[in-house]
């Protein structure tokens, strides 16, 4: 059961790192009926959405496209930027999805950015104060690192409804402004689940790690 356990926390994020580069491999090869780049049809959705004070700015390295909401703008990196396929229609329209979360205060991309903090207190400390609990026999310590780390899954689990819908958003608006085809909505909506597969075995190993913690507490309380 350990080994299988490692196995799927090794297999399952690797599983969906190659479903999103096979994904994306694929279809920046099938150019997009409307022609428009990456930043082209960000650009569009933002102004058929009335924002205007969002900047799209070409970013740097492989699929590190995002929304930043702090600074108001759209990173694209330079396949997405400058592409003309259906990836980086998809790509680029999620991330603009964002920024209509943004701006019309999305409840769950709130709570995300609240947890922000937190999550990352977590991430950092939490293993620290487990490693003691569990060597030191400290229980209060072990349950300390496990409210820290339960925080940054919080995270994970709320960014899942945070990322389909920016998913949603996305292809309802490559729809309703026609960049692209019929034909080609079945081959965008597959860029963008392709896509989602990453956060959600993110927060799948991260609510196993944390399921498997709780049970080490669970063992250390029946040996007391």
């Amino acid at each position: 059961m350990f080994i299988l356990y490692f196995a799927l926390i090794i297999l399952i994020p690797l599983w969906a790192q190659m479903r999103v580069k096979g994904a994306f491999k694929k279809y920046s090869q099938v150019a997009s009926s409307s022609r428009k780049t990456g930043a082209e049809v960000a650009r569009e959705i933002l102004q058929a959405n009335g924002i205007y004070d969002v900047r799209i700015e070409e970013g740097r390295g492989f699929l590190s496209d995002h929304y930043d909401p702090r600074a108001k703008a759209i990173r694209l990196s330079p396949d997405i930027y400058h592409g003309h396929s259906l990836a980086a229609t998809a790509v680029a329209a999620h991330e603009v999805g964002h920024a209509i979360q943004d701006q019309q205060d999305y409840a769950f991309l709130r709570f995300r950015h609240a947890l922000v903090p937190v999550a990352n207190l977590g991430s950092n400390f939490s293993w620290i104060l487990i490693l003691i609990g569990i060597l030191a026999h400290l229980q209060g310590m072990l349950l300390l690192g496990i409210a820290f780390m339960a925080a940054a899954v919080l995270f994970q689990v709320i960014t899942l409804p945070v990322e389909f819908n920016a998913s949603s958003r996305a292809m309802d608006q490559v729809i309703a402004l026609g960049i692209i085809r019929n034909e080609e909505e079945r081959n965008t909506k597959k860029v963008l689940d392709a896509a989602a597969l990453t956060y959600v075995a993110a927060a799948a190993v991260a609510v196993l790690e944390l399921a498997r913690l709780i049970l080490i507490y669970t063992g250390m309380n029946r040996e007391e």
